[in-house]
Protein backbone atom coordinates (compact mmCIF):
# COMPACT_ATOMS: atom_id res chain seq x y z
CA UNK A 1 0.00 0.00 0.00
CA UNK A 2 1.43 3.47 -1.11
CA UNK A 3 0.13 6.28 1.51
CA UNK A 4 1.26 9.62 2.42
CA UNK A 5 -0.37 9.49 5.38
CA UNK A 6 -2.44 11.70 7.45
CA UNK A 7 -5.25 13.73 6.01
CA UNK A 8 -5.65 17.13 3.96
CA UNK A 9 -7.93 19.78 2.98
CA UNK A 10 -10.69 19.17 0.77
CA UNK A 11 -11.91 21.83 -1.70
CA UNK A 12 -14.93 20.69 -4.18
CA UNK A 13 -15.53 22.09 -6.97
CA UNK A 14 -18.70 21.49 -9.29
CA UNK A 15 -19.18 21.69 -13.46
CA UNK A 16 -21.12 21.05 -15.89
CA UNK A 17 -20.59 19.46 -19.11
CA UNK A 18 -23.31 19.42 -22.53
CA UNK A 19 -24.37 17.85 -24.94
CA UNK A 20 -21.43 16.55 -27.71
CA UNK A 21 -18.82 16.84 -24.45
CA UNK A 22 -16.41 14.63 -24.18
CA UNK A 23 -16.37 13.71 -20.37
CA UNK A 24 -12.88 12.58 -19.74
CA UNK A 25 -11.12 15.28 -21.80
CA UNK A 26 -13.56 18.12 -20.51
CA UNK A 27 -12.67 16.78 -17.09
CA UNK A 28 -8.70 16.69 -17.54
CA UNK A 29 -9.16 20.19 -19.04
CA UNK A 30 -10.92 21.41 -15.91
CA UNK A 31 -8.54 19.81 -13.34
CA UNK A 32 -5.36 21.14 -15.29
CA UNK A 33 -7.43 25.17 -15.59
CA UNK A 34 -7.71 24.95 -11.76
CA UNK A 35 -4.08 23.18 -11.40
CA UNK A 36 -5.52 20.51 -8.96
CA UNK A 37 -2.86 18.03 -7.91
CA UNK A 38 -5.03 15.53 -5.91
CA UNK A 39 -8.46 15.40 -7.73
CA UNK A 40 -10.86 12.51 -7.86
CA UNK A 41 -14.57 12.55 -8.48
CA UNK A 42 -16.95 12.87 -5.72
CA UNK A 43 -20.01 11.80 -7.84
CA UNK A 44 -21.60 12.58 -11.46
CA UNK A 45 -25.31 12.31 -12.39
CA UNK A 46 -26.33 12.45 -16.47
CA UNK A 47 -26.05 10.46 -19.62
CA UNK A 48 -24.03 9.26 -22.76
CA UNK A 49 -24.21 8.31 -26.41
CA UNK A 50 -20.34 7.00 -26.63
CA UNK A 51 -18.31 5.39 -24.15
CA UNK A 52 -14.90 2.94 -24.82
CA UNK A 53 -14.39 0.67 -21.95
CA UNK A 54 -11.68 -1.81 -20.87
CA UNK A 55 -13.10 -4.91 -18.92
CA UNK A 56 -11.93 -6.76 -15.76
CA UNK A 57 -10.22 -9.54 -17.51
CA UNK A 58 -8.18 -7.00 -19.64
CA UNK A 59 -4.07 -7.25 -18.29
CA UNK A 60 -1.38 -5.11 -19.30
CA UNK A 61 -0.47 -7.70 -21.66
CA UNK A 62 -3.54 -8.37 -22.64
CA UNK A 63 -5.42 -5.17 -23.24
CA UNK A 64 -7.31 -6.09 -25.79
CA UNK A 65 -10.51 -6.81 -23.36
CA UNK A 66 -12.56 -3.43 -24.63
CA UNK A 67 -15.79 -2.98 -26.01
CA UNK A 68 -17.07 0.19 -26.98
CA UNK A 69 -20.79 1.14 -26.62
CA UNK A 70 -22.65 3.47 -28.68
CA UNK A 71 -26.52 4.57 -28.01
CA UNK A 72 -28.28 6.37 -24.56
CA UNK A 73 -26.72 5.19 -21.15
CA UNK A 74 -27.08 6.98 -17.96
CA UNK A 75 -24.52 7.50 -15.68
CA UNK A 76 -25.14 5.09 -12.52
CA UNK A 77 -21.70 5.59 -11.25
CA UNK A 78 -18.64 7.38 -12.12
CA UNK A 79 -15.54 7.15 -9.47
CA UNK A 80 -11.68 7.32 -9.74
CA UNK A 81 -8.94 9.61 -10.02
CA UNK A 82 -8.47 12.66 -12.33
CA UNK A 83 -4.17 13.55 -11.98
CA UNK A 84 -2.55 13.62 -15.80
CA UNK A 85 -3.04 9.57 -15.98
CA UNK A 86 -6.51 9.60 -14.44
CA UNK A 87 -7.54 6.28 -13.17
CA UNK A 88 -11.72 6.05 -13.93
CA UNK A 89 -14.45 3.88 -13.88
CA UNK A 90 -17.76 4.05 -15.08
CA UNK A 91 -21.32 2.06 -14.86
CA UNK A 92 -24.05 2.56 -17.29
CA UNK A 93 -27.32 1.65 -17.30
CA UNK A 94 -29.09 0.97 -20.96
CA UNK A 95 -32.82 2.05 -22.03
CA UNK A 96 -34.07 -1.50 -19.88
CA UNK A 97 -31.58 -0.89 -17.40
CA UNK A 98 -29.24 -3.13 -17.86
CA UNK A 99 -25.65 -2.66 -16.75
CA UNK A 100 -22.18 -2.51 -18.07
CA UNK A 101 -19.22 -1.05 -16.12
CA UNK A 102 -15.25 -0.69 -16.62
CA UNK A 103 -12.29 1.75 -16.66
CA UNK A 104 -12.90 3.74 -18.60
CA UNK A 105 -10.93 4.62 -22.17
CA UNK A 106 -12.56 7.40 -23.69
CA UNK A 107 -15.15 8.07 -26.09
CA UNK A 108 -17.62 9.31 -23.04
CA UNK A 109 -19.83 11.36 -25.39
CA UNK A 110 -22.39 13.34 -23.41
CA UNK A 111 -26.03 12.82 -24.45
CA UNK A 112 -28.32 15.35 -22.28
CA UNK A 113 -25.75 16.59 -19.45
CA UNK A 114 -23.17 15.15 -17.26
CA UNK A 115 -23.14 17.10 -13.93
CA UNK A 116 -19.81 16.37 -11.79
CA UNK A 117 -18.54 16.93 -8.22
CA UNK A 118 -15.25 17.26 -8.21
CA UNK A 119 -12.88 16.83 -4.92
CA UNK A 120 -9.23 18.14 -4.36
CA UNK A 121 -6.65 16.88 -1.63
CA UNK A 122 -5.95 20.15 -1.23
CA UNK A 123 -2.35 18.88 1.16
CA UNK A 124 -1.74 15.80 -1.10
CA UNK A 125 -0.32 15.40 -4.99
CA UNK A 126 -1.40 12.32 -7.45
CA UNK A 127 0.85 10.80 -9.61
CA UNK A 128 1.54 7.36 -11.42
CA UNK A 129 4.30 5.33 -11.33
CA UNK A 130 5.02 2.22 -13.13
CA UNK A 131 4.16 -0.93 -10.77
CA UNK A 132 6.12 -4.35 -11.80
CA UNK A 133 3.34 -6.24 -10.20
CA UNK A 134 0.42 -5.25 -12.05
CA UNK A 135 2.34 -4.29 -15.07
CA UNK A 136 0.28 -1.07 -14.63
CA UNK A 137 1.01 2.61 -14.03
CA UNK A 138 -0.23 3.00 -10.26
CA UNK A 139 -1.50 5.36 -8.05
CA UNK A 140 1.42 7.30 -5.75
CA UNK A 141 -0.12 9.80 -2.99
CA UNK A 142 2.66 12.42 -1.63
CA UNK A 143 2.29 15.18 0.87
CA UNK A 144 2.02 18.28 -0.94
CA UNK A 145 1.47 21.68 1.24
CA UNK A 146 -0.41 24.25 -0.48
CA UNK A 147 0.70 27.49 -1.67
CA UNK A 148 -1.65 29.65 0.10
Amino acid sequence: MTSAGGGSTLEVHAVRFGPGQELMGSLQAFVEERRLRAPFIITCVGSVTKATLRLANATATNTNEVIHLSGRFEIVSLVGTLNRDAHVHICLSDGEGRTVGGHVIGDLEVFTTAEVVVGNAVDLQFTREMDDRTGFPELVVQTHKSDS
